[in-house]
């Protein structure tokens, strides 16, 4: 009767291939091979591993790298046939290749490193947590992630392309711009959308105008202002055709932006997590999405400290003999920091005593993002206490007597 063993998985991700090594938890290597990014790639791999576990009885655990990159979808295949999925921590691993040299570096030896990976992280301690367990998170929070992130791309892509449309504005009609102080004006967009040929703006009429989106009477009036001193570049007539399409473009960038708002608006009232965030000041449905999305589940997180450091909101120490000093850390959440920055920046202006804290770090000489980090590292404590104990966010009486006073 054979002995139960644990089985682990090393699985070494490639763009159309991935090299798979399974060996098990007492070190001896019982398969090798190469596993085709395809369906009946995929088939193999669960057939091989489960032959293995039908022979050893043990529980499966397998580690990969990109988990979310070109893993997909083999990495919540993994998760969905019941074996424990691990993401190999990049830099990390790189450290424990700086104490463990090897000789070569093939898919081949990366493949069996994971499975040394998975003998050494429990007794040495420069392997701990280069293997980190990705726990399951519910199906709505994986929907925030995906919103939330089609959504910031779509913002940013906006931003592009507003940019180049104020350039080329600038570049072949001087003068258009100065009718508004927001090129991503609604009103403004549409102006520049009415027609197929830009020039013909100098010479729309104003009952044509008043009938355009956004433009009341009082738009329609500057409008007719600079019509009366409009003039054009020599390349207008093939440059027009990209500012129209771009205006076009940033309309309909707006519209789908804000459709997915209202999706991850609808979800967070499904999603525990995300109503404890959205209950905090300043931070909104946007933000909510954002960082329920980006953490997954709490449980990931040992305590409160590494919550911080995933968020960017924690520094480490850097000191040497008499200085004292920190260093920004490596692994961080890029997208989950960005989402905090902006929340932080907008709760301390809604709650007083989160503003008198910001001027407090101010006045040490801290720049705006290190008293918003400062800010939100009091914050992240404050986050993982409400969500490990299913809490809204609570104003002290004098934030409550402060707030009553400035609505009044």
């Amino acid at each position: 009767m054979n002995t139960v063993k644990d089985i682990h998985v090393s699985v070494d991700v490639g763009c159309h291939a991935h090299r798979v090594a399974v060996g098990l938890s007492t070190g001896e290597l019982i398969d090798e091979f190469d596993l085709a990014h395809r369906p009946e790639g995929f088939k193999s791999f669960f057939d091989r591993v489960d032959r293995c576990q039908r022979r050893y009885k043990g529980t499966v655990s397998v580690a990969m790298e990109g988990y979310n990159g070109w893993a997909r979808p083999l990495d919540s295949l993994v998760r969905a046939h019941g074996y424990r999925l691990f993401n190999i921590n990049n830099l990390k691993l790189a450290r424990f290749k700086e104490i463990f040299p090897g000789a070569a570096k093939t898919d081949r030896i990366d493949a069996r490193k994971a499975l040394e990976l998975f003998q050494l992280q429990a007794q040495f301690k420069p392997a701990k947590n280069v293997l980190q367990e990705l726990l399951a998170a519910p199906i709505e929070v994986d929907m925030l992630k995906r919103l939330s992130r089609r959504r910031r791309a779509l913002v940013d892509e906006k931003a592009r392309v507003l940019s180049r449309l104020q350039a080329d504005l600038q570049a072949v009609c001087p003068g258009l711009l100065e009718i508004t102080a927001d090129a991503g004006n609604v009103w403004f967009l549409s102006l520049l959308a009415h027609s197929d040929d830009l020039r013909k703006l100098a010479r729309v009429r104003r009952s044509t105008l008043l009938a355009m989106r956004g433009i009341g009477r009082k738009y329609a009036a500057i409008i007719a202002q600079w019509q009366k001193r409009a003039c054009f570049a020599h390349d207008i007539a093939w440059v027009g055709p990209m500012i129209i399409e771009d205006a076009r473009r940033v309309l309909e960038l707006k519209a789908k932006i804000k459709a997915l708002q209202h999706q991850c608006e609808a979800l967070i009232d499904q999603v525990p997590m995300a109503q404890r965030i959205d209950s905090i000041p300043g931070f909104g449905p946007v933000c909510a999405a954002e960082l329920t999305g980006e953490i997954g589940t709490i449980a990931r997180f040992a305590k409160e400290s590494s919550f911080a450091l995933y968020l960017g909101m924690a520094s480490l120490d850097n000191s040497s003999g008499k200085t004292s000093a920190s260093k920004p850390p490596k692994h961080v959440n890029a997208r989950a920091k960005a989402a905090m920055m902006v929340g932080v920046d907008r709760h301390r202006k809604q709650v007083p005593e989160s503003q008198r804290y910001y001027e407090k770090k101010r006045a040490q000489g801290k720049s705006h993002n290190q008293a918003i980090r400062a800010l939100g590292r009091h914050l992240c404590r404050v986050m993982y206490s409400m969500i490990r104990h299913d809490r809204d966010y609570e104003l002290r009486n004098n934030d409550l007597q402060a707030e009553r006073t400035n609505g009044a």
